[in-house]
């Protein structure tokens, strides 16, 4: 079993930033990939940043580059450092993370870019 938990939600005016972080109750050496979900209201839930084995990381269209996607093995946390926000990343975002062919879910942050 594990546990997810993401912070760092929030609201930020469009051109903003924000860090969201996952910490995980194992060692996340053990979760492989990890990643971040977001669901917008109306709107499916998509995949915004995955990281995998060595660190390999993929991202949408449509953050890439202004989204980071990283792993801190010390703290066992994952995060989401999210520049340039615009109002249409405002959505629910939720941390994923796969373990022995589980898939596993957070409870989600929201973020709402508005001015």
């Amino acid at each position: 079993q594990v546990q997810l938990v993401e912070s760092g939600g929030g609201l930020v005016q469009p051109g903003g930033s924000l860090r969201l972080s996952c910490a995980a109750s194992r060692s996340i050496f053990s979760l492989n990939p990890m990643g971040w979900y977001r669901q917008a209201p109306g709107k499916q839930r998509e995949l915004v940043a995955k990281i995998a084995n060595s660190d390999f990381t993929t991202y949408a269209d449509s953050v890439k580059g202004r989204f980071t996607i990283s792993r801190d093995y010390a703290n066992n946390t994952m995060y989401l450092q999210m520049n340039s926000l615009k109002s249409e990343d405002t959505a629910v975002y939720y941390c994923h993370a796969m373990r022995g062919g589980i898939y596993y879910w957070g409870q989600g942050t929201q973020v709402t870019v508005s001015s």
